[in-house]
């Protein structure tokens, strides 16, 4: 029997398109393995991880909790207000994501037992996942409806929604790298029905 060949898969979109939703249903639905790159990046900043050791030269033991934990506040508090010091702190974690998310793509090949293994990252485009996967998803929803989503469950200010906005990939060149583009403005069934029809394609094709 021919084994199985898992579609590593790329989730990306602009703030407020919904992916955290889309994935959930996914994960739900399909026989699959979802990493958000956010949770990974948690994750090696642990003692004994990827790169807990060189955060603690570089930013000292006082963002340290008292049980030897990166504390984020601390942390935070002191990357945003030095521009330079965060460009060193992504350096350090950028990679070591990337690290831990390739060995987790070697393993699951490995063990074929999934269908489907889903990255999500906020720069998936920009730090060069598009060599890693063998596709990215687009999450598309309109700029009116993302505002109203961020405004709605985030609360966020039209001013901070435009910062926000300002510092992400425009529509053009998220189509440009984007394989799939799932339109996620209207309702969910609408979503989820794309969502249906791509994957029990390539369930099919398998």
């Amino acid at each position: 029997m021919k084994p199985s060949k898992i579609r590593i898969i790329g989730i990306t979109g602009g703030v407020g398109s919904g992916k955290t939703d889309v994935l959930s249903y996914i994960k739900e639905k399909y026989n699959c393995e979802v990493i958000f790159a956010d949770e990974v990046a948690h994750k090696v900043r642990e003692p004994g991880q990827g790169c807990y050791e060189e955060l603690i030269v570089l930013l000292g033991e006082e963002v340290l909790t008292e049980d030897g934990q990166i504390d984020r506040s601390r942390m935070a508090e002191k990357i945003f207000a030095d521009k330079e010091l965060l460009k060193q702190v992504n350096k350090i974690i950028h990679p070591a994501v990337k690290r831990y998310i390739l060995a987790k793509i070697e393993q699951e090949k490995k063990d074929q037992k999934i269908d489907f293994l889903f990255i999500e990252a906020a720069l998936l485009i920009e730090d060069g996942y598009v060599d890693i996967v063998d596709e990215l998803w687009y999450i598309f929803a309109s700029e009116q409806v993302r505002r109203e989503r961020l405004k709605q469950t985030r609360s966020y200010s039209d001013e901070k929604i435009d910062g926000i906005l300002g510092k992400q990939l425009s529509e053009e060149e998220y189509k440009k790298y984007c394989k799939v583009l799932i339109d996620n403005s209207g309702d969910r069934q609408n979503t989820y029905e794309q969502i249906d029809r791509k994957l029990e394609e390539y369930l099919w094709q398998k």
